[in-house]
């Protein structure tokens, strides 16, 4: 243990003394956890929309109003006849047409017709488009005839877990578990990787320090690193967009320094087997952030995601972080809808760990 203790000293002395690493370790996680938690919106707000109100009446007017009254929709004015040419400008992603006598049509008992287009060149935005369109006109017609039949089947609906439908408690915990995965990483890489271009990692090789105190002292030394900034962005989440415990603050914590572990793990087994920084960065880029990112949930369902990669996604560590902190934020739970993944979180760190020793053994025989 002794020995351990010593390495992960040495780490943390020649962290401290490197300002590069100190820069990537506190500046670019706290710029990247801002940039995804300010940035990275999935539900749009404000969306461009054209009203040609040809009937011009109290009524049609009304139902304007209606439509534009939340943060949803946002009229913006046209001068053409045809309301298509600012779609087609992209000035608007849609149109809505009222005609003329709609208000006498519907006094008179007839069903009257609103023409609504949508520019469908992004699907998601306009299936919220069309919905939103839907349910407002069918809450205004409840307003204005409220003595109509009622629907044989009347659905209650309520959010449950977010009833404010604020973004940042989706986002947020995703953000979290991407930062935590992809720095530290990068900086038990770039540890491992510094020493082979400077030539000190042959002092470890022909020490008596084992391959596995070696890997020990290593993972903590960054451990501590990573569960820094774990805290800080923590803080960050807590004072910039009111991130709040919902689960067990204690189980949390444990996930958190396992999912530590596994992230140092990974870029130590990156690191031992890459010769140069350029490389371990296009490593773990290339297999650590491209993957987390479109393959863990965080933007993008897993139930979206197609064969074979919806199993490829069991493999990404990132995926099981994120569901324990959507839970510890958002949810709520503990060890009882959480423990499995945080086995996998440990089942994750035995086998990274094992890669790095037998690694790190053999170069050590080879020396």
């Amino acid at each position: 243990m002794r020995r351990i203790a010593t390495q992960a000293w040495k780490e943390l002395t020649q962290f401290g003394r490197d300002k590069i690493t100190v820069g990537l370790a506190i500046i670019l996680p706290v710029a990247a956890f801002l940039l995804f938690g300010y940035g990275v919106r999935l539900e749009e707000s404000n969306i461009p929309v054209v009203v040609q109100d040809l009937d011009n009446s109290p009524l049609s007017r009304s139902i304007v109003e209606r439509l534009v009254a939340t943060d949803q929709l946002s009229p913006v004015p046209h001068t053409e006849s045809d309301p298509i040419a600012a779609l087609d400008r992209g000035d608007a992603q849609a149109a809505i047409v009222i005609p003329s006598g709609f208000s006498r049509q519907f006094v008179s008992g007839m069903k009257p017709s609103i023409q609504v287009l949508i520019d469908g060149t992004d699907v998601n935005n306009a299936r919220v488009i069309k919905n939103s369109i839907v349910a407002t006109t069918d809450f205004f017609l409840s307003t204005i005839k409220p003595n109509q039949t009622p629907p044989l089947v009347n659905t209650e609906t309520r959010i449950w877990f977010n009833p404010g439908r604020k973004e940042a408690l989706y986002i947020v915990p995703g953000s979290l578990a991407f930062v935590l995965w992809i720095f530290p990483s990068l900086l038990a890489s770039f540890a491992i990787v510094r020493e082979k271009e400077q030539g000190t990692i042959l002092q470890a090789y022909t020490s008596s320090i084992s391959a596995a105190e070696l890997i020990a002292g290593k993972a903590i030394a960054y451990l501590i690193v990573g569960i820094a900034e774990a805290l800080t962005m923590g803080v960050l989440g807590a004072v910039l967009f009111g991130l709040r415990f919902t689960g067990d603050p204690i189980f949390f914590a444990l996930a958190t320094v396992t999912y530590l572990m596994v992230s140092v793990l990974f870029g130590l087994a990156v690191g031992s087997g890459t010769d140069t920084q350029t490389a371990a960065v296009q490593a773990v880029a290339g297999s650590g952030f491209t993957t987390s990112l479109l393959l863990s949930g965080f933007i993008y369902p897993i139930r979206n995601i197609k064969f074979p990669f919806s199993y490829v996604s069991y493999l990404i560590p990132a995926r099981h972080f994120l569901i324990l902190a959507r839970n510890a934020f958002v949810r709520g739970g503990g060890w009882d809808v959480g423990w499995l993944e945080l086995a996998c979180l440990l089942v994750f760190a035995v086998v990274l760990f094992a890669r790095a020793h037998q690694t790190w053994s053999r170069m050590q025989l080879e020396a």
